[in-house]
């Protein structure tokens, strides 16, 4: 495994903005207001050949009693007992604070390597005297960085990769199925990577809006490596006011582009919303794998046809989305969540495959005679041949004697025929209808 550095220290020292600097992306949420970051996010990064994970945290306030920031305290404790490496972030503008104190004893009991962070150093040359108040902490050389301005950087990273142990694997990672849980508040997303990793790894909570970045965790079961993206639920526009929630929108969407599979979650007990079907319509848009997964199945009132209603008001909503499975699950109790995974690695595996250009139009050429083309004014549709043009989705280029005549249900037709020749289960197919001349 990769070696993990987490970054700790109280709210608003920058922890965010140095996390973002050395991703080399706006990955956090960076704003003025205590809390923002409040849960563990990674982020892959590298410095000289050397990869490893970096973890931002939220701000710990060690005698805070408010149930967020205890949480997101737990989070930072949880973190640092993780970590390889812990880098401490402190403000050279505040000097050192008695939560600075209480951070670094924490570290100190929990016997990790340290590298002390003096931010918002934002001058070249000798730092100024207060810098030099750091060295109280006990933590060894505090190192001058300004996360603002990358002043500093490759002096911390230097310090952070020398602390690795020595039997570390820093090498780049090898591929995994990337996996985008999105949905609306409260639907479960959270509890769900929180059962499968066995650990409070995101703040559960029933505030509406906890999660409120797009949070990557990693996770390996039996040589399969996934990397599961959670994120902040897609409530509707009129609702989205303060400026953190629509960037919570927005990564929200992100997740999806850099996904391979979206696990689509729904409330049982509340049903399908419109949200639901704008939040399917993007992951389909963007041509990803599917799954609705339908959570709290544990606490759903139901007789015997409850699950099949359920499924027929799914097909109902999600028509432009038959391709996608259904499946029953409760992140409380982990009902089907081995099951979910086993269905991951297969609708990964459609979305990715390819098929010879002759076993197409084989499959082709028997849908044709079939199902006539259909013709007007006496010109009939002409499919010349197919091939495979891309994978993930899986897309197909038609040639064809007149695109205007392939009608949409023939084009369905098509894809259907192609799907149960071929499978392609949880994946968006894509046609793209060519015209060319038979003798070209």
């Amino acid at each position: 495994m990769k070696p993990l550095v987490a970054v700790v220290g109280r709210p608003n020292v920058g922890k965010s903005t140095l996390f973002n600097k050395i991703s080399g992306a706006r990955i956090s949420i960076v704003e003025d207001t205590p809390g923002v970051t409040r849960d563990r996010i990674y982020s892959d990064v590298s410095w000289l050949d050397k990869h490893f994970t970096l973890i931002d945290t939220g701000g710990i306030e060690p005698m805070s009693k408010d149930e967020i920031l205890s949480k997101m305290r737990e989070q930072a404790q949880l973190a640092i007992e993780m970590a390889d490496v812990v880098i401490l972030m402190t403000n050279i503008k505040e000097g050192v604070t008695a939560n600075d104190y209480e951070v670094a004893q924490m570290l100190l009991k929990a016997k990790k390597k340290i590298v002390l962070a003096v931010n918002k150093v934002d001058n070249i040359g000798a730092p100024p005297m207060e810098f030099y108040e750091f060295y109280n902490l006990g933590l060894g050389d505090p190192v001058a960085i300004s996360a603002s301005n990358g002043l500093g950087l490759g002096d911390l990273l230097d310090e952070v990769t020398h602390k690795f142990p020595e039997d570390a694997d820093t090498e780049a990672d090898e591929d995994e199925i990337k996996v985008a849980i999105i949905g609306r508040p409260n639907a479960g997303k959270s509890s769900l990577i929180n059962k499968l990793m066995g650990e409070e790894r995101v703040i559960v909570s029933d505030i509406a809006g906890t999660t409120r970045d797009a949070i990557d965790t990693h996770y390996e079961k039996d040589g399969d490596r996934f990397l599961f993206i959670d994120t902040a639920g897609i409530r509707r526009k009129s609702r989205v006011n303060e400026a953190i929630e629509k960037f919570s929108v927005i990564r929200s969407y992100a997740a999806v582009d850099r996904s391979d599979v979206c696990i689509i979650m729904i409330d049982g007990t509340e049903g399908i919303a419109e949200q639901d079907t704008k939040i399917a319509g993007y992951a389909d848009e963007q041509g990803k794998a599917c799954i609705f997964v339908i959570n709290k199945w544990d606490i759903v009132k139901k007789n015997d046809k409850t699950m099949n209603e359920f499924k027929y008001k799914i097909r109902e909503t999600f028509a432009f989305m038959s391709y996608a499975a259904i499946m029953f699950t409760s992140a409380k109790t982990g009902r089907n969540i081995p099951a979910l995974l086993e269905e991951i690695k297969k609708v990964n595996e459609q979305h990715k495959r390819r098929i010879t250009t002759g076993m197409l139009n084989d499959v082709i050429n028997e849908a044709v005679n079939k199902q006539q083309p259909p013709s007007d004014k006496g010109k009939r549709l002409r499919i010349y041949y197919g091939t495979q043009a891309s994978v993930a989705p899986p897309t197909f280029v038609l040639f064809v004697n007149d695109k205007d005549l392939f009608h949409f249900s023939y084009k369905r037709f098509i894809e259907n025929q192609i799907r149960e020749n071929f499978g392609f289960e949880g994946t968006p197919i894509r046609l793209i209808i060519r015209e060319r001349k038979k003798d070209q």
